[in-house]
C-alpha cells in the first residue's frame, strides 16, 4: 500500500511540473466552414466553445490558425492533466484511509510500550 501511495505523489508532482509548462490555452473546437458547402468555397475558420455556461464561436482569422491550434491543444493537455491528478488524489485519499485503518490498535487491545 505504501509503495502505491508513493508512486502517486510522484506522479502528481509530475503532473504539477508538467502544469507549470502549460502556455496560452483556448478551449473549445477548432473547425473550418464554407460559406458555400456544396462547392467548398468561400473558406473560414471558427472555434466554438463554452465558457462560463455559454455557447460561443469566433472567428478565426488564417494569420492565426496555427497559433490558436496551439492554444487548443494546450487546453486540451491542461484538461486531461487535471483529470489525471483528480482521479490520483481520490485514489491516493482511499488508501491513505485504508492505511490509517489498518494501522489503528483495534478496540480491546493493550497498547504496549
Amino acid at each position: 500500500m505504501q509503495d502505491k501511495m508513493q508512486e502517486i505523489e510522484n506522479r502528481i508532482l509530475e503532473i504539477k511540473k508538467l502544469l507549470e509548462k502549460v502556455d496560452l490555452i483556448r478551449p473549445g473546437t477548432l473547425t473550418k466552414q464554407y460559406k458555400n458547402p456544396k462547392e467548398k468555397t468561400g473558406s473560414y475558420y471558427q472555434l466554438s466553445y463554452t465558457h462560463e455556461m455559454k455557447s460561443k464561436t469566433d472567428y478565426i482569422r488564417k494569420e492565426f490558425i496555427s497559433d490558436i491550434k496551439i492554444e487548443v491543444d494546450n487546453y486540451n493537455n491542461f484538461k486531461e492533466l487535471c483529470s489525471e491528478w483528480i482521479k490520483l488524489g481520490i485514489e491516493y485519499s482511499k488508501l491513505r484511509m485504508k492505511h490509517i485503518i489498518a494501522t489503528k490498535p483495534k478496540r480491546g487491545t493493550a497498547l504496549k510500550n
